[in-house]
């Protein structure tokens, strides 16, 4: 794995060795990179707050610093998913914009740092923990009015319709491979 563009394009990510962690392929991250900087989503990178939920190596909120965002916070709860995270972010010298929370994304129950208006939530497929976590991010406040989320599952997997109507919204879809990437907008209900 490595980072695709921006100010640390071409480094190379320490690699996590974990069965319960399945990172996000480089070309579904690639993929989702480009729309994130390009039509309806154009600017939202620049100077942005990011949450990488269920962060493993740090790869999508990493992606996210290189190319322009201001701060991300990492949540993860694995003792080896966190330890490679920590030496991703000492590797790309991200310290100053980073934070990491030692935490299960599910079971958050107060935020402290600013709302994020990017969250990526790519939770181990055909749990629906991408979904939880967001909803729960959510209610705690981690969300800025107008967030945009990006939920990673299996292809096969469907969000569940009743967490969309407490402010979240799905906007679009893309199937990659094994992976379907959900977007929804957040409102402020």
């Amino acid at each position: 794995m490595r980072i695709i563009a921006g100010s640390r394009r071409g480094a190379v990510l320490t690699k996590l060795d974990a069965i319960n962690t399945r990172p996000t392929a480089n070309r579904v991250r690639e993929s989702l990179f480009n729309i994130l900087q390009s039509g309806r989503f154009s600017g939202l990178l620049a100077g942005s707050q990011v949450i990488d939920a269920f962060a493993g190596t740090g790869a999508l909120g990493l992606e996210a610093i290189s190319r322009g965002a201001a701060f991300a916070s990492f949540i993860e709860n694995e003792p080896a998913a966190l330890s490679v995270l920590r030496a991703n972010i000492n590797k790309l010298r991200f310290q100053s914009a980073s934070a990491v929370l030692a935490a299960d994304a599910l079971g958050l129950v107060h935020w402290r740092g600013a709302p994020a208006n990017l969250v990526f939530a790519d939770a181990p497929y055909k749990t629906g923990g991408g979904q939880t976590a967001i909803t729960a991010l959510a209610k705690i406040g981690a969300l800025a009015n107008d967030a945009i989320a990006i939920i990673e599952t299996d292809k096969k997997e469907t969000l569940a319709s009743a967490d969309l109507a407490n402010g979240l919204r799905l906007i679009d879809q893309r199937s990659y491979g094994k992976a379907l990437l959900h977007f929804l907008a957040y409102e402020v209900v």
